[in-house]
């Protein structure tokens, strides 16, 4: 299982709770946390200089992601879902592929290849966060489904 991020995160106390999941998830499975440079977006108001943007990143993200993976890109128009309603989703990915990758586009958001690509489109809140608490979120997400799956009380 891997988390693809664009952008380096570089707060000392995001990286540990980072850990913190990666290592909980340890018990049930490997999860990788790769992360793709981002671009200086400097001219992101015009519209051309955006989609470069998204499109060198995007290029970034798919060079990390296999032809089996299955996708699920973090997405502000993509569905959102309770807990219990994702970890039954993700249960059911797991069954389609033993790959999964999250991938967290950058500040502007996913290129047309990245959308492409994906296989699910998934919106974590209508609340807006950061993308290295975005990071955060999600582990936290996966970690939480893997417990519901298994039937541990972490849930409640």
């Amino acid at each position: 299982m891997k988390l693809i991020a664009v952008g380096k995160n570089k707060d000392k106390a995001l990286q540990s709770l980072e850990k913190e999941y990666i290592k909980r998830l340890g018990a049930f499975t490997k999860m990788e946390v790769i992360e793709v440079r981002d671009e200086a977006n400097d001219h992101a108001d015009r519209p051309a200089e955006a989609e470069l943007i998204k499109d060198k990143e995007g290029k970034r993200v798919l060079e990390k992601i296999r032809d089996n993976d299955f996708v699920i890109l973090l997405d502000l128009h993509g569905s959102m879902e309770s807990s219990e309603s994702f970890a039954k989703k993700m249960d059911e990915w797991l069954t389609r592929s033993s790959s999964l990758v999250f991938v967290i586009a950058g500040s502007l958001g996913p290129g047309h290849e990245v959308l492409r690509r994906a296989n699910v489109r998934w919106k974590l809140s209508d609340l807006t966060f950061t993308h290295l608490m975005t990071r955060i979120l999600v582990l936290e997400q996966v970690y939480r489904a893997y417990m519901i799956n298994n039937n541990r009380s972490y849930h409640k």
